[in-house]
């Protein structure tokens, strides 16, 4: 059951344009329709508080965690009345806050009329129900949210799957708030069993049987990559995954490497489903560009397991893109907490395979976008940990980025091909499957090339070509 499936909305009459008396004043006879009903759910006035703990996030300040999490609830359509920083000296067991934090927070949710109450942490089932009964509205933390986020925006089969088993998970220890209204009713016989006993327990058998079908589902569309992923490694061509956090800018950039029309919007979470597009290298073959699901730090442990399936496109990839939003303020910290979500995944940063993208450089003042452009270049250099500072809005540095990107996957030994004139085929062949270095041209019109080739690919063109020579090391 969703997080805000409960809470009561009311359908709302739209008025008809050309009603009794419009009709009258404007000489226009009324059509006798009746009024429109709109069934959308209505607006929600929430609140949102961040819990400020002693030892917190070192690495990021708590206001912008308390912009974070409005931003969150605003994605979730939420008219945010209210935001505020609480600090919690040490964790209630009952309501996570003190009783005078509580008290006070349920004044503000009667003087502002609140209907939702977000508490960006970890609430435990037992703390959730005691703040919804102290405060009279619906209390929802932030796995919650997030879990909520992710059902709505979810539009692949496969993205469907995974945010059902990451909520099920999740609901299936508060399962106990639904049926408060069956508390006359008992569950066993006599003094036995407690208040809805019987339904719960049935609610949780079908649960886990609707948990198993969607893992063995799950199992499936694991099976069905793999074999996709094999499928790709038939052709020469590379794999880049852009990874990051989200809003970092990501889909930005991958409509302005590909041409794409993902949708890329001020928002977080604005993408969900991965997709793959094809991305032109420069003077080389081309590539595939996956854009995947942004990170968020605390992400809940729910959503890391059931979207497993998807993350493990990045670790098949040849080049990871880890956007970055350099001009925000806690760009340090949210590029600590994407690398630690790598590290979950066992992608190795020392490999040679992983790019900084600092982007939104269009958004720096003039003073710190020099500093940046500086150390990205002296990145560049370093073995490991090369950097390109980009705006994916003006397009400004995606050239040195493809450039980057190319050599990052010219792994393979150069190889040194003779082609006669009447050989264009086998030319154009090259050209779309490898990346050709250099090009002679010789008097009698044969052509002299120095070509990057995967063995497979290699060994498809002298297949294919079998009349292609290889030049000898004596001319």
């Amino acid at each position: 059951m969703s997080p805000l499936s409960r809470t009561k909305t009311r359908p709302r009459l739209t008025p008809n344009p050309f009603s009794a008396d419009d009709a009258d004043a404007e000489n226009i006879r009324p059509t006798g329709k009746p009024r429109s009903i709109d069934r959308r759910p209505g607006v929600e006035r929430a609140i949102v508080l961040h819990p400020l703990r002693e030892r917190g996030d070192q690495l990021r300040e708590p206001q912008s965690r308390l912009d974070e999490a409005v931003g969150l609830a605003r994605a979730l359509d939420l008219l945010v009345a209210e935001a505020a920083i609480s600090p919690l000296r040490t964790s209630t067991p009952a309501t996570l806050f003190g009783k005078g934090r509580v008290e006070a927070v349920g004044e503000r949710v009667r003087a502002l009329d609140v209907h939702v109450v977000v508490v960006d942490d970890a609430l435990t089932p037992v703390q959730q129900r005691n703040l919804e009964k102290a405060w009279n509205a619906k209390v929802v933390d932030r796995t919650g949210l997030i879990l909520e986020i992710f059902a709505r925006r979810a539009r692949t089969r496969e993205g469907k799957l995974q945010v059902e088993l990451a909520r099920l998970s999740y609901e299936r220890s508060r399962l106990v708030r639904t049926w408060t209204h069956l508390e006359r009713q008992r569950g066993g016989f006599g003094f036995l069993g407690g208040p809805g006993e019987t339904q719960i327990e049935a609610d949780r058998r079908l649960l886990a049987e609707r948990m198993a079908k969607l893992k063995a589902e799950l199992v499936d569309v694991r099976r069905t990559r793999a074999l996709h992923r094999s499928a790709r490694k038939r052709t020469p061509f590379p794999v880049v995954a852009l990874v990051g956090y989200t809003n970092a800018g990501k889909s930005t950039l991958f409509n302005r490497l590909t041409d794409g029309q993902v949708l890329a919007k001020d928002m977080l979470f604005a993408t969900l489903d991965p997709t793959l597009r094809m991305l032109k290298l420069p003077d080389g073959r081309p590539a595939i560009l996956s854009d995947t699901v942004g990170f968020i730090s605390d992400l809940p442990h729910e959503l890391v397991a059931a979207f497993r399936a998807t993350l493990e496109e990045v670790l098949e990839a040849d080049v990871i893109l880890h956007v970055r939003d350099i001009a925000g303020e806690s760009s340090a910290a949210e590029a600590a907490d994407v690398r630690q979500v790598l590290n979950q995944l066992g992608v190795d940063e020392q490999a040679g395979r992983l790019i900084e993208v600092w982007n939104k450089i269009d958004q720096l003042p003039e003073d710190d976008r020099l500093i940046v452009l500086t150390r990205a270049d002296r990145s560049a250099a370093a073995q490991g940990a090369a950097a390109v500072a980009v705006s994916a809005l003006t397009g400004e540095g995606t050239a040195e980025l493809l450039h980057l990107v190319a050599s990052r996957v010219d792994v393979a030994d150069p190889v040194d091909l003779r082609l006669g004139a009447d050989e264009g085929e086998a030319l154009a062949w090259l050209y779309r499957n490898g990346r050709v270095v250099d090009r002679r041209e010789t008097d009698d019109g044969t052509l002299d090339l120095c070509v990057r080739l995967d063995p497979p690919a290699l060994g498809r063109f002298d297949r294919l070509f079998p009349h292609a020579r290889l030049k000898q090391a004596a001319e």
